[in-house]
């Protein structure tokens, strides 16, 4: 089917999906994780994937962009609308002094520093008042406050801003693939060498594809504060819940492709919970043995994800 017959018809599904489900039931609070994920791996997948640059530590980015919303709700009642993009720039900032010692690394080299920034960001979390510690931040929840604090009776609400959320970041990427900015990264991902020698500035392509990373997996950070109106420095900074998740969400789907972090977050997410409320009681943790298996399985059998099972020029578009 042609992408301009299959997109519409996709999209309408997404739109009236949730009006079956139970508006404060289990599946419409999974199926927005599973958008909410999409988007954060889909924003890992601009530097991780078109430039090559594993990070591990995109936790740190996504839990500024959580403290931040909340801390500007909670100190000055500011709009989390409002405080989610003073995250972002935040986010993007530190990125951009994260790149000067880093983006010069290349390998598990990167991976390695980009995961003891986390780490020392969580540290930094655990141990200031301003961040409530060990304790975490709560949200309180206003009544008919609507809109404007991002607070909703219902998740149908939530489901909706989260596949907005998608859908914006789905567009950054295949804009900045399908631009002289994406050649630019697809030639540091093959060669950085050789893409010096092109005329390329690598140092500065990287940074500038890790800043917009970093900038929507914050904003990404705010609507999971706001969503679970309470969180704590493990929750959002966690090597395994956050940057690890991201990262082998777009692998398993297909990195470096447009449609991969969905595939990835609609197989993976599900999976989880399914296995959590099956084995919690006499396997807890069997969701991160069963991770584990899953990814060398696609290693091994399907390299490129499960983007390749989508073969041929009809489905071109979502790679």
């Amino acid at each position: 089917m042609k992408a301009s017959r299959l997109l519409p018809l996709l999209l309408i599904v997404a739109l009236v999906f949730p009006w079956f489900l139970e508006p404060r039931g289990y599946v419409i609070r999974v199926a927005c994780m599973v958008l909410l994920f999409a988007a954060m791996s889909q924003s890992w997948n601009i530097v991780g994937g078109l430039a090559n640059q594993i990070s591990l530590g995109h936790a740190a980015f996504f839990g500024v962009g959580a403290y931040t919303s909340t801390i500007l709700l909670l100190q000055f009642g500011l709009s989390p609308w409002l405080g989610m993009f003073v995250g972002a720039g935040l986010s993007a900032l530190l990125a951009m002094l994260l790149a000067i010692p880093t983006l010069k690394l290349a390998g598990h080299y990167f991976a390695l520093a980009t995961l003891a920034f986390a780490e020392v960001m969580r540290i930094l979390a655990n141990t200031s008042e301003l961040t409530g510690g060990p304790l975490g931040l709560s949200i309180p929840y206003v009544q008919d406050a609507g809109f404007l604090l991002l607070q909703f009776e219902s998740n149908i609400s939530y489901y909706y801003i989260m596949l907005a959320m998608f859908i914006f970041v789905s567009l950054v990427f295949w804009k900045i693939k399908t631009s002289a900015f994406g050649y630019r990264l697809r030639a540091v991902r093959q060669n950085s060498d050789a893409a010096e020698v092109a005329g390329v500035d690598t140092y500065r392509t990287k940074r500038k594809a890790l800043m917009i990373s970093a900038a929507l997996i914050a904003v990404c950070g705010s609507l999971f504060a706001q969503f679970n109106f309470f969180f704590d420095p493990d929750a959002v900074f966690g090597l395994v819940n956050i940057s690890v998740r991201v990262a082998l969400i777009a692998i398993i789907g297909g990195i470096g492709t447009l449609a991969g972090p969905f595939l990835g977050a609609i197989f993976l997410l599900p999976l989880e919970e399914y296995i959590d409320i099956t084995f919690s009681h006499s396997a807890a943790g069997l969701s991160q043995l069963i991770y584990a298996f899953i990814l060398i399985a696609m290693i091994l059998l399907k390299p490129n994800g499960f983007i390749s099972f989508f073969r041929g020029k009809k489905w071109s578009w979502l790679k």
